[in-house]
């Protein structure tokens, strides 16, 4: 049976005025249907508009014009989980109190909280480290507790703003992975924001590419490949080949 719509985007459009009081249109009519548990990857270069969409997606926008609807009524930015590219953990907190503070602004109590942020610093693969600081830790394993304390929040939507961009390109496979590995154990409705075409394609049930000025949704894709993805096979070459053609055209 297919999914429910999750998150209903219709007719969104988006401009501001600069310092010259000249108006700029970033967004045109955007329409989306975000599927229940689907993971949605929205592509695009640089100002084409995703990071604008996913602000208008999680509230911390709310002048536009266009209508985003949730299917069990309305939401606040602490009702969605948000992994930005820039990790945001407090320095003065351990792995373990990052992981927790979600839990703890919305009066979870200490020993629920506790249990819950172990089960996703395993998951990511940190058991052990939840008494070390940021500062003691790699930049891979700094967004893995940005992505568990996410997760941790327990919203069954989950926003990632190009969460990988910042990393090298080992580290960034293997995020990838880990991501994919939760996500199928703690199905989430995702939303992942990024730049990267052969990332879209490991990553995405479905792959919407943004593109033109202003942006609007210029071509869907939805990747006939099982998991996990082999960036060698040649259906996941010719996918990625098709859209960095679309990707050149849109730009």
């Amino acid at each position: 049976m297919e999914n429910r719509t999750k998150i209903s985007i219709s007719h969104v459009s988006k401009s501001f005025e600069d310092k010259k009081q000249v108006r700029h249109q970033v967004l045109d009519d955007i329409n989306i249907e975000v599927k229940e548990n689907e993971f949605l990857v929205l592509l695009g270069a640089g100002k084409s508009g995703k990071s604008v969409l996913l602000d208008i997606i999680t509230g911390l926008d709310t002048d536009y014009e266009g209508k985003v609807e949730f299917s069990d009524g309305s939401r606040s930015t602490k009702d969605i989980g948000i992994v930005f590219q820039k990790y945001a953990l407090f320095p003065w907190k351990t792995v373990m109190e990052n992981v927790e503070m979600n839990q703890k602004f919305r009066g979870m109590g200490k020993q629920e909280r506790k249990e819950k942020a172990e089960k996703y610093l395993k998951l990511v693969g940190l058991s052990g480290f939840e008494n070390h600081y940021p500062n003691q830790i790699s930049g891979g394993m700094k967004q893995r507790v940005a992505i568990a304390r996410a997760f941790a929040g327990e919203s069954d939507i989950m926003v990632m703003d190009e969460p990988f961009g910042a990393l090298d390109a080992q580290t960034r496979y293997q995020m990838e992975e880990e991501l994919l590995k939760i996500w199928e154990e703690a199905k989430r409705t995702v939303i992942f924001v990024t730049n990267n075409i052969e990332e879209a394609v490991y990553l995405g049930d479905r792959i919407l590419l943004l593109g033109g000025s202003p942006s609007t949704i210029a071509k869907e894709y939805v990747p006939d490949m099982e998991r996990p993805r082999k960036y060698t096979h040649p259906d996941f070459l010719e996918l990625r080949n098709r859209i960095a053609g679309d990707f050149e055209l849109v730009l």
